[in-house]
């Protein structure tokens, strides 16, 4: 999972530990070196004392005095904006590639500069401090409102969730595997056959409340969905069932009349939660859904097919424009491989090289 991410993160990291470990092995060397030698290195690295030199080379009673000086300046020398930016500027692109969107890979970059630049880097610990400054930037990029689901269900009921996206993201079996998952958690559920458009997306849903033993609530193709929804919600009342989960038709940026359609469910309705599904393995694509959904507003996002998704950037893409939480991700085909997403699980994950 996220193994091309994971990969160039490891090479940025390893790419400026190394910058670090050449200073460290300059710094050494001009304190080893002897006098004349650290003479002609003084006047290479400190022009500004270049008459100083000058001097010493007449008198060397001097230099040793000086010496002690101009090592202790040499010796201060730290990692500078000239040696992390030809590294981040490559690695700019390499984010790209891993579906990360251009501003937050540019946040990335400036994070590291801002983190790194100048600071104090004891011997040994290099890749330690470079990777804690990855893991920070990538954090605070992560750090998302939360949402306690078992807790909000609890306080009402039914608890109506309405799940959105795009033709193909696996929003139907999603909607299976989170029912499967809260029926486990104790919670009754009753699925709605939302998506009256799509052909045969009703006998799918239905198939899934079959295996999974919950009820679903539909009516034929070409029915408001808005009203499929609501006679879910009033079979949830009269059965006392603690979550609706309703399914939606998927839809794509030239669908104004399934947008509109949206509205209204969520107008009518008054749903409890509005979920975004989003295929993982969408890339740079997913930032594009996430803006487009957000016109109806997202409460909540999960994402699928971790399970074969190499980069990964996309989650950090959509995490930054909505800052919305992300409630659980999908990593598997089974009803079981749903989880909730756990921020420091993530990065663990990213930043085990």
């Amino acid at each position: 999972m996220f193994d091309f991410l994971k990969k160039k993160l490891k090479e940025v990291a390893e790419k400026i530990t190394g910058k670090q470990k050449e200073i460290e092995e300059e710094k050494e060397k001009i304190v080893k070196e002897p006098e004349i030698v650290v003479k002609e290195k003084i006047e290479e690295k400190i022009p500004e004392i270049k008459e100083e030199v000058k001097e010493i080379k007449k008198d060397k009673s001097l230099f040793s005095k000086l010496k002690e000086k101009i090592v202790k300046k040499v010796l201060e020398k730290k990692l500078t904006r000239e040696d992390l930016e030809p590294i981040l500027e490559n690695f700019e692109v390499e984010l790209l590639e891993a579906d990360v969107a251009f501003e937050v890979s540019e946040k990335i970059k400036n994070d590291l500069i801002k983190e790194l630049e100048g600071k104090e880097i004891r011997k040994g610990s290099e890749k330690e401090v470079v990777v804690e400054a990855i893991r920070k930037s990538l954090s605070g990029i992560l750090d998302l409102p939360k949402i306690n689901l078992e807790e909000e269900i609890k306080k009402k009921k039914p608890y109506l969730m309405v799940f959105f996206g795009f033709n193909g993201s696996g929003k139907t079996t999603t909607i299976a595997k989170v029912a499967n998952f809260l029926t486990k958690k104790g919670f009754t559920c009753v699925l709605a056959a939302g998506d009256t458009f799509r052909a045969a997306s009703i006998e799918q849903i239905e198939e899934h409340a079959k295996k999974i033993g919950v009820p679903v609530i539909k009516q034929k193709y070409g029915a408001d969905p808005a009203a499929v929804i609501f006679d879910a919600r009033k079979y949830a009342e009269a059965k006392k069932i603690d979550v609706v989960l309703a399914d939606t038709a998927g839809r794509s940026y030239t669908n104004e009349n399934l947008m509109e359609e949206l509205k209204k469910i969520v107008r009518v309705n008054k749903p409890d939660l509005k979920v975004l599904v989003i295929d993982s393995l969408t890339g740079n694509d997913a930032i594009n859904q996430a803006k487009f959904f957000n016109e109806i507003g997202v409460d909540a996002v999960i994402f699928t097919k971790l399970d074969v998704n190499e980069k990964g950037g996309a989650i950090l893409s959509v995490s930054y424009l909505l800052k919305k939480p992300i409630l659980f991700i999908c990593d598997g085909q089974k009803y079981e491989d749903i989880k909730y997403f756990d921020k420091e699980e993530f990065l663990n994950n990213l930043l085990s090289f």
